[in-house]
């Protein structure tokens, strides 16, 4: 029986070794993660591919909105 795996607070001695890992946690994007060191681990071995959907014809966007095009936008950055 696999137990869920629950999102924990980064630890402040925890060295991302990913560029990706690295910027996220340094601008303050980045609280909590499930099993960051895995997470980690993925994004130096090779390509990690990411979705974002929101509908960009809306009426209006928020800055919620800009947050996640903007985090999108560094991991292609990093090579993803």
């Amino acid at each position: 029986d696999e137990q869920a795996s629950e999102a924990v607070e980064i630890k402040k001695d925890f060295e991302a070794k990913s560029s990706f890992i690295q910027t996220m946690v340094s601008r303050g994007f980045l609280h909590s993660c499930t099993d960051i060191e895995s997470l980690d681990k993925q994004l130096q071995e090779g390509t990690v591919k990411a979705y974002l959907g929101f509908d960009a014809t809306a009426p209006s966007l928020h800055v919620g909105s800009l947050l996640q095009i903007m985090i999108l936008r560094h991991l292609q950055k990093s090579g993803h």
